[in-house]
């Protein structure tokens, strides 16, 4: 009885502080032993789990200085002087306050996505995170709670489970701060954004979501984190924003595992 409903702790802390850390090092290391892990992008027997070498090299992770406001790459370091934000966003900021990526969403950046988006391969999510640990990693010191951008149930049904929820957990989980999957919800269904021009991706999103009555209790006066897989012309996380913002987030800065070059500079 003791040990199925948690006895087995108590006893544990009894063992001294050293033996407990030795004895998981050396089941990790066993298990290490007789299977091996495997790389996400290959299935090749690894010293940890990730990527092949010739996958990791070609990802191209975004590095400062990056723009504060979309997280796109500057050209070069402009000095102490320097303007933090792009031209775009000093023009016509976004709603959300800052943006970070953790790379540029390109062929290499792509494959890796839709293998975990469409490809069902969820050992993704726990890798995006962590490189979305290090790219926010300014951002996250000032969160309050983390929101993935939902997904309608319909597409939900289809999916069966939310690409930006499951990088947003673990990430949120890493930082030690509150998980709202339920506070924000896709109360339109919309079709895909895909080939749609910047102000078609607007439209097709424009009054899409709503916050839940349990999440404006949530994130009220709160600074939250919004996260999702990719960053396009931003018109999915601007609608997610807005809609924060309305129920009461005091600010919302952006978190996605990848975006394109140059956003702003899709056809309208």
């Amino acid at each position: 009885m003791g040990v199925q409903n948690g006895g087995w702790r108590d006893r544990m802390k009894a063992v001294p502080g050293l033996v407990v850390p030795k004895l998981r090092s050396l089941g990790r290391g066993l298990a290490d032993l007789i299977l091996p892990p495997l790389t996400h992008d290959g299935g090749q027997a690894s010293g940890a789990p990730g990527l092949t070498a010739d996958a990791w090299s070609r990802v191209v992770f975004l590095e400062a200085p990056v723009c504060d406001g979309c997280g796109a790459a500057f050209e070069a370091d402009g000095g102490p002087f320097a303007a933090d934000r792009c031209a775009a966003c000093i023009a016509a900021p976004y709603a959300f306050a800052r943006a970070r990526a953790a790379c540029v969403y390109d062929e290499a950046s792509r494959a890796l996505i839709l293998k975990f988006k469409h490809g069902d391969q969820q050992q993704f999510a726990g890798l995006f995170a962590l490189w979305l640990s290090r790219a926010a990693a300014d951002l996250l010191v000032d969160t309050d709670a983390v929101v993935p951008v939902p997904l309608h149930r319909l597409r939900l049904l289809g999916r069966r489970f939310n690409q930006a929820a499951e990088v947003a957990r673990p990430l949120a989980r890493r930082a030690q701060l509150d998980y709202l999957p339920e506070a924000l919800i896709r109360a339109r269904h919309t079709l895909s954004q895909g080939g749609r021009s910047a102000r078609g991706r607007r439209l097709n999103v424009k009054s899409a979501f709503l916050v839940t009555e349990a999440g404006r209790r949530r994130i009220r006066g709160r600074r939250i984190l919004l996260v999702d897989d990719v960053l396009t012309t931003g018109a999915t996380a601007e609608a997610c924003s807005r809609a924060l913002l309305a129920a009461g987030a005091r600010a919302v800065d952006l978190a996605v595992v990848a975006r394109v070059r140059n956003a702003r500079e899709l056809p309208i």
